[in-house]
């Protein structure tokens, strides 16, 4: 009989944790959430301090149950679940729920923090176990309640004024607002012409360019030059002054430094790993779930980082020590600097005994271990690695100059830039991406030596024209970027606040930057005329600093939660009284109907927006938005296609179900195809093991995964397939399922089986319910 009963929240850290804690200690997992508040109205009650009516998760019964029965062996209890808000409540809700049963009495009950899953760290923490954060309980009550009253609350209102079926959320809400604002910014962008004037110029073989900087004594700004004409004449004017060649009047040469990045946390991983890997948030996120919790690399499993959702950039003082003495064996002792680099955490409620992202030893190096990770997982276990040793490196040197040189006289200038790496640095090992960057390498070239008086030969003056261009849709990492730079959300949350708003079809993904759609657009609208609070940045940027005050101990969750209540239930009962379906879904516009003479304006239909007559139903006149006054644009042909069948041109059309391929020639002919073929998820199929699962969409538009050999296998589920062996009955893919109430889980697809598990701890933290 084991002596200890320790608890985590998932089997692979159990199974980790186990081997090192010996005989004396039974390790067992809850999978995440035990409870959670009951899925209907009245689950809290405001009227009686907020009192939060808890129920057991169906599907974690028989991991409690284990729990109860062993528990009843055991003298004592250690509670390691994850060393954050929603571990801290895990960890709570299971002891209320022992306590309720009777199961702790004469029992120690002790709660452990570890950040990294080594055996030291391990038993560091059963050497010194502490009691349960009531703060950090409360915190995450309140939140789970904030949420909850938002969800029960608003999403009915979206019902009646809008659709069913669709919700609203504290986090979710402001985020979706982001994206719609940027696609309005976009939609009203008008570009604006201008031109940029370039030398091109030789020095001893060497091929370089200048740019116009000065004209006629003028400096030149970006919409100096704005058309052709002008263009034309200065460079005319600028050709004839110089004559073949330009002289060199001035050379500005400057050396600086460029520091290295500071160590990972939670979003600065999501956007690196979206930038440099192509990971989405949610794929970010599982992945280094699998390298926390442990990696078999051949003596057993092995925690390889340190713990994923953090907004610390502190590493601990004997990681910073092994990481300077790597870099100095590897890279030379030159490269380590003379103290450890030390960085500042933005956070206002980071923890300081937390670390940022680091591998749980340097000395592992990702080559080393490659053959024992999936690609994903050395993917990003070697971008963490990069940046831990680049973080404490020397800054790199690098020297610029900058070249004026004169056509003719000294009123005309132009520049040349570039620069040389004069040391490398930390630069050798890893260097940060950024978002959007505008290609222009000036910085990066390199430039001939020159002198003052030198002559430069001419080979040409041109000129470039350019337009500028609207700001770009966010990616996942830019938008991470900007939830975090407004405050909004928290580490454990990115991810499933994205995951969210495209699984109610608020957002699509294309080209990997995200576009509102249109019922996503009129949720925004909606809510930003009649809750202009409630989606306000500076107001959800500070109710997430109250919430971190409560799990300081600075602030009563009870009174937060009462401060917010009355005024948002006075508003909720205000709009549905004064406000009708048709303000919210009615957008007029200054046009008369060419049926009937009455106002049009756009409405939301089943299949999106269109223009509309507000004679409906007495007039039905009706048009796609695309369609400019009542005629019908052109429809657009598919360049170098054919009909397969009759060889007339094929052609995009719009129907019942949104648009398809289909042939000119219709209805002589009736081929039509999808308009986007299927993509690839590079999932084998479990059932023929020949083909590959493949992204389809239905008739109605719904998403899901079929085998690519159809009609001969016929094999389909809804849910993502991901290449991962259920655990208990050892089918070959699990999928990823993504509900309101659970966040995501992986599930077995095999309906007689029925595993599922948690892949993020947020069932709570970013959970709108939606009645």
């Amino acid at each position: 009989m084991s002596k200890n009963l320790v608890i985590v929240e998932s089997p692979a850290k159990a199974k980790t944790i186990k081997k090192y804690l010996g005989k004396d200690f039974e390790v067992l997992a809850s999978y995440g959430h035990v409870r959670d508040l009951l899925p209907k109205e009245g689950a809290v009650d405001p009227a009686n301090d907020f009192e939060m009516k808890y129920q057991l998760i169906d599907k974690n019964q028989k991991h409690v149950d284990a729990i109860s029965k062993a528990i009843k062996k055991a003298d004592a209890l250690y509670l390691a679940t994850d060393p954050d808000r929603e571990g801290e409540a895990i960890s709570w809700h299971l002891c209320e729920y022992l306590k309720g049963r009777k199961l702790l009495k004469d029992k120690t009950v002790h709660r452990v923090v570890f950040h990294e899953i080594t055996k030291r760290a391990i038993q560091d923490a059963m050497e010194h176990p502490r009691e349960l954060s009531q703060e950090l309980v409360n915190a995450q009550q309140a939140r789970r309640a904030l949420d909850y009253l938002v969800g029960f609350n608003l999403s009915p209102l979206l019902w009646k004024k809008i659709r069913r079926g669709l919700s609203a959320g504290r986090v979710q809400s402001p985020a979706l607002r982001m994206i719609v604002e940027r696609e309005l910014e976009i939609e009203k962008f008008v570009p604006r012409e201008y031109w940029t004037i370039e030398a091109d110029l030789n020095k001893d073989k060497a091929d370089f360019n200048g740019k116009l900087t000065l004209f006629a004594g003028e400096k030149i700004s970006q919409f100096s030059i704005d058309n052709g004409d002008r263009a034309h004449e200065v460079q005319t004017a600028l050709t004839q002054a110089a004559a073949g060649s330009l002289s060199v009047v001035k050379v500005d040469k400057k050396q600086r430094k460029r520091n290295p990045a500071p160590p990972f946390i939670t979003s600065t991983l999501q956007q690196e790993a979206s930038r440099k890997l192509g990971f989405t948030t949610q794929r970010t996120m599982r992945t280094a779930q699998q390298l926390y919790e442990g990696i078999d690399t051949g003596n057993g499993a092995v925690g390889l980082i340190t713990y994923m959702r953090t907004d610390s950039v502190n590493l601990a003082q004997e990681a910073v020590q092994e990481i300077r003495d790597y870099i100095a064996g590897k890279y030379g002792a030159e490269n380590v600097p003379s103290s450890p680099n030390v960085y500042k955490t933005k956070s206002k409620n980071a923890q300081e005994a937390h670390e940022a992202i680091r591998p749980t030893s340097v000395t592992v190096e990702p080559a080393s271990i490659a053959k024992h990770l999936t690609k994903e997982q050395f993917k990003l276990y070697e971008l963490i690695w990069m940046r831990t040793v680049a973080c404490q490196m020397i800054h790199a040197t690098i020297n610029t100059v900058a070249v004026d040189m004169a056509a003719g006289n000294p009123e005309h200038l132009f520049r040349a830039n570039g620069s040389t790496i004069v040391h490398p640095g930390f630069i050798a090992v890893y260097q940060e991406g950024v978002d959007d960057a505008k290609a222009n390498d000036d910085d990066n070239k390199m430039l001939p030596p020159m002198v003052e008086g030198d002559v430069i030969k001419l080979k040409g003056i041109r000129g470039e024209q350019h337009f500028t261009e609207p700001p770009p849709r966010y990616s996942e990492a830019s938008l991470v970027k900007a939830l975090e730079e407004h405050g909004i959300g928290r580490p454990s949350t990115y991810a499933s606040i994205i995951s969210t708003l495209q699984a109610r079809e608020y957002v699509t993904l294309d080209k990997k930057r995200f576009r509102p759609t249109d019922v996503g657009r009129i949720v925004n609208k909606f809510l930003t005329e009649y809750f202009a609070k409630y989606v306000d940045y500076e107001f959800t940027a500070k109710l997430e600093d109250e919430l971190d005050a409560v799990s300081r101990g600075e602030e009563e969750w009870v009174p937060l939660l009462a401060q917010f209540w009355t005024p948002f239930r006075e508003l909720i009962d205000t709009t549905e009284k004064n406000v009708s379906r048709q303000d919210v879904t009615h957008e007029a516009l200054d046009e008369a109907c060419p049926k009937c003479g009455k106002q049009l304006s756009i409405r939301l239909g089943r299949r999106g927006r269109f223009v509309g007559c507000d004679g409906f139903p007495e007039c039905d006149y009706t048009r796609s938005l695309e369609e400019e006054g009542g005629e019908s644009s052109e429809p657009e042909v598919v360049e170098g296609r054919s009909c397969p069948k009759c060889e007339a041109p094929l052609i995009i059309r719009t129907g019942r179900y949104g648009k398809f391929i289909g042939c000119s020639a219709f209805p002589k002919c009736k081929h039509i195809e999808p308009l986007e073929q299927p993509k690839d998820t590079g999932v084998k199929c479990p059932e023929c093991n020949k083909g590959m699962m493949l992204a389809r969409k239905s008739r109605y538009g719904k998403q899901f995964f079929s085998c690519s050999c159809y009609p001969e296998c016929s094999y389909a589920v809804w849910n993502l397939p991901i290449n991962e062996p259920c655990p208990d009955c050892g089918w070959p893919i699990l999928t990823l399922k993504t509900t309101k109430r659970k966040g995501t889980e992986k599930v077995c697809p095999q309906k007689e089986c029925g595993y599922s598990e948690q892949v993020d701890d947020v069932a709570g933290e970013e959970e709108e319910a939606s009645g």
